[in-house]
């Protein structure tokens, strides 16, 4: 097997160059950083993953750990996190809980089992009580819109915010009887991203002195089919429905499907908000207006929080948290029509 010292050689280089390279050192010129990778690949080098691991005490892995890995924003949000491990010298291994607190519990388990240096977790059903599995030695970011009373590292988006932003928005276009897809009205203590999303949509309704209807809210599976068949009943029931804000872009494709079959035009006949602004959101026909909650942001956030655990740069006590800022994309299923 070829060398790094063969790989210096073939390049005109020195070894220690070669190594910049291969760990992506900031400090190496274009035209040398190019010689390099040409020689790496003219030799066919590799580089000895187990060997290095034993020098660092480090596997070069993290897991990220998701619901599921089909929906469009969880594969965004792998694919965002992949880069940034990727131009950090590190691996990521992803599985998937199916919003399971089983399988959530058992995520963290086996990241320390297999030797993980950290781990990215999507808890969708981890509670309050949890909180300790997500704090100690190990490296873990949480990715969710639960709230947690103790101190962990913790990425989140805006989601009130974001529901505010996205409500105002259709009562601005006109919208006077408007209605939430994937919400639902529950108590002080039931924080999550329906009811997160649901209290900025009221708080729009209020703020625009339009009263808050209960039979507007609708719970809903996070899926296609769960906003097309709550989209559906919503329109059974309600003959005046000019505007949807959708919890999610999934919930909210699936609403147009069903406004379309039920001869309801968008945005002529109702308009439609999602959230999450995924790249499919661009693409629908119309296009649909979304809420973008900061995917980069947070994905930044998210591998300076688990880079510094790793490296030991952060005390043991210091935690973070982010939240994504949200802004309004507006696109064809919110247009004005003339």
């Amino acid at each position: 097997m070829p060398t790094m010292q063969d790989v210096a050689r073939h390049a005109g280089v020195s070894v220690m160059t070669v190594s910049n390279v291969i760990n992506d050192h900031p400090h190496v010129r274009a035209t040398t950083r190019q010689k390099v990778l040409e020689s790496i690949s003219a030799l066919g080098y590799h580089v000895n993953t187990a060997a290095r691991s034993l020098r660092q005490g480090k596997t070069g892995v993290i897991g990220l750990a998701v619901p599921d890995i089909d929906r469009p924003y969880f594969g965004m949000l792998a694919r965002l996190l992949i880069d940034r491990a990727a131009a950090h010298g590190y691996e990521l291994v992803i599985e998937q809980t199916h919003a399971s607190r089983e399988r959530e519990v058992d995520a963290i388990s086996r990241s320390r089992l297999r030797s993980y240096d950290g781990l990215f977790l999507y808890a969708a059903e981890l509670r309050d009580d949890d909180a300790m599995l997500l704090r100690g030695e190990f490296p873990i970011v949480v990715f969710g819109e639960h709230a947690y009373s103790g101190p962990i590292d913790h990425v989140e988006m805006a989601n009130a915010d974001g529901a505010r932003l996205a409500t105002a928005h259709l009562i601005e276009r006109g919208c006077r009887r408007v209605g939430i897809l994937g919400g639902r009205i529950g108590d002080p203590d039931d924080i999550g991203v329906a009811t997160l999303r649901t209290r900025g949509y009221r708080e729009a309704l209020e703020a625009a002195g339009l009263a808050f209807d209960p039979a507007l809210v609708r719970d809903a599976e996070y899926s296609y089919e769960g906003g097309s068949a709550q989209a559906a009943a919503l329109l059974a029931e309600v003959d005046d429905l000019d505007g949807l804000f959708c919890a999610t872009d999934v919930i909210a494709i699936g609403a147009m499907r069903a406004l379309h079959e039920a001869g309801r035009r968008v945005p002529q006949d109702v308009r439609v908000v999602g959230f999450d602004d995924v790249s499919l959101a661009a693409f629908t026909t119309p296009s649909l207006t979304s809420i973008a909650p900061g995917h980069d942001e947070m994905a930044d956030a998210a591998m300076e929080m688990v880079l510094g655990r790793i490296s030991g740069e952060r005390a043991a006590d210091d935690y973070r948290s982010f939240t994504g800022p949200a802004r309004l994309v507006e696109r064809e299923s919110t247009a004005s029509v003339v």
